[in-house]
């Protein structure tokens, strides 16, 4: 009871710091913002430390944080073999391929009305598959080794891409377009100069979702086939042992490097959508944007 008593004083304390540092004038500053998240994702640990060793769970249900510690010690080389083979080559791959083909064929949707009627539902369609599905088809087409798992991240990432970059490509205002024609400027004087400034929220949008997608389809494909690598592999193997420390040090590492590619993409569509409203919130009171000058 002593470990239960105490994470829950120290849950109490630290929600108590949360909430004045929240409301206080200290929120003006990168750090102080940055320390809420960081105290909470700290009280959650501490918390969840407290109450597995306190009430006894068995490791197999839930082990602590500190054995997930341990294990993510004790296992880096594998940990980091596992990550280069999901993750740069599997799921980078395959984000990579499937955001370049999803963009080529919104410009094709943008140019043929055709298209648009007969390709976008075919898109719906696909975007309704079960990835549990066609996972194990497509490995059975590319084989175990990443090519497969980078298929199977094709075909989830596509359909958000294209439908966030169809709509951001028809997003333009009618009299900038007006305009333009009025400058004779061609189909794609007019895409690269008007239409594709104003489509980059739509499209980064769609890489953000596609971003979080990508990890996990690599993931899943792994359960149906692959060699003796991967973060799927190691979650699905270790599971049989009953080695859930292993199995948590998978999901940490995979949650930390989905984040950091959202979070990078995110940093990424700041620096090229600086102008749009969405953005503006991140200058602070008093400070003025990089449009206004000064």
């Amino acid at each position: 009871m002593i470990w239960v008593l105490g994470s829950m004083l120290f849950w109490a304390a630290a929600w108590a710091l949360n909430i004045r540092l929240a409301a206080s004038r200290l929120m003006r500053h990168r750090a102080a913002r940055l320390a809420v998240p960081a105290i909470f994702g700290v009280t959650i640990l501490v918390l969840w430390e407290g109450l597995v060793r306190g009430l006894g769970v068995p490791p197999v249900i839930l082990p602590p944080p500190t054995a997930i510690a341990a294990a993510l010690a004790g296992n880096a080389s594998l940990l980091w073999a596992d990550f280069v083979q999901t993750f740069v080559r599997g799921a980078l791959a395959g984000y990579a391929i499937g955001c370049s083909a999803a963009f080529a064929t919104a410009v094709l949707i943008d140019r043929s009305p055709f298209l648009q009627r007969g390709l976008l539902p075919i898109g719906g369609f696909m975007a309704a598959l079960p990835i549990v599905g066609i996972a194990p088809i497509l490995v059975m087409w590319f084989g175990f080794d990443w090519p497969s798992k980078a298929a199977v991240v094709v075909v989830m990432v596509f359909f958000p891409v294209l439908v966030n970059t169809v709509a951001g490509l028809a997003a333009a205002d009618p009299m900038q377009r007006d305009l333009m024609a009025t400058w004779s400027a061609g189909y794609w004087q007019a895409l690269w100069h008007l239409r594709l400034p104003a489509a980059m929220p739509f499209v980064f949008n769609g890489l953000k979702i596609a971003s979080t997608l990508a990890l996990i389809g690599a993931i899943v494909a792994e359960f149906f086939g692959s060699p003796t690598v991967g973060m799927g592999f190691r979650i699905s193997t270790e599971v049989g042992r009953l080695a859930l420390d292993m199995v948590w040090a998978e999901i940490a590492v995979a949650a930390v490097a989905g984040s950091a590619f959202y979070g990078l993409i995110a940093l990424i569509e700041r620096r090229v959508t600086f102008w749009h409203p969405s953005q503006q919130g991140r200058y602070g009171a008093g400070r003025r944007s990089p449009q206004q000058g000064g």
